[in-house]
């Protein structure tokens, strides 16, 4: 009797986290994207149609064997605005992916900063990871401003030039311009900020 009760005790805790899996999937995804909408600025919609601009990006022009081959890109989107960093070996590959990426759905801007030259390598890599993660960290500090995330703020690095991007008040970009100047190693800051004033 008792090894009855424990199999069906199991079996219904089971199908309860397989319903509760199914249930919270959708839930979990919308207060993702309600926590995401405060922390970017972005409507849920304009999130998903990010998401969908990155995978078309990666899935449908990036997976090209070739351009896979000699050619290291970075996308970053964020509300319509695309973000092309990173190396290929020819014009000609760029012009096809900035081409390529210009009629995909929902995108409303491009901001080549693509190079021609050899795809960067591991230890430049490496140095630009370490160098995002201390303007993370730098962000992190920032108190002088009501209201400010610093997940507000896309940070990407490439070759040690580093892109700000986000939605964000203007006395907030100056801030943000400010700290992140101050950390070694940058090379070159370039803002693609979107200023809601």
């Amino acid at each position: 009797m008792k090894k009855k009760t424990l199999r069906t005790v199991g079996l219904l805790s089971l199908l309860a986290m397989m319903l509760l899996g199914c249930a919270t999937k959708k839930s979990f995804r919308e207060s993702a994207y309600s926590a995401y909408g405060i922390a970017d600025r972005r409507s849920a919609e304009n999130a998903e149609n990010d998401r969908e601009i990155v995978e078309t990006i990666y899935g449908d022009i990036l997976s090209d064997s070739e351009l896979k081959r000699f050619s290291h890109v970075n996308v970053t989107v964020y509300d319509g605005a695309v973000l092309l960093t990173g190396e290929v070996m020819n014009e000609a590959f760029k012009s096809k992916i900035v081409e390529a990426v210009r009629v995909v759905s929902h995108v409303k801007i491009v901001h080549d900063n693509l190079i021609v030259d050899y795809p960067s390598d591991n230890l430049s890599r490496a140095n630009d990871r370490r160098l995002t993660q201390n303007i993370h960290q730098a962000l992190m500090q920032i108190h002088t401003l009501p209201h400010f995330d610093p997940s507000l703020i896309r940070v990407v690095t490439e070759q040690g030039s580093v892109y700000l991007m986000g939605r964000v008040h203007r006395d907030e970009g100056l801030v943000v311009i400010n700290v992140v100047r101050t950390e070694p190693d940058i090379r070159q800051l370039i803002t693609v900020f979107d200023y809601i004033d």
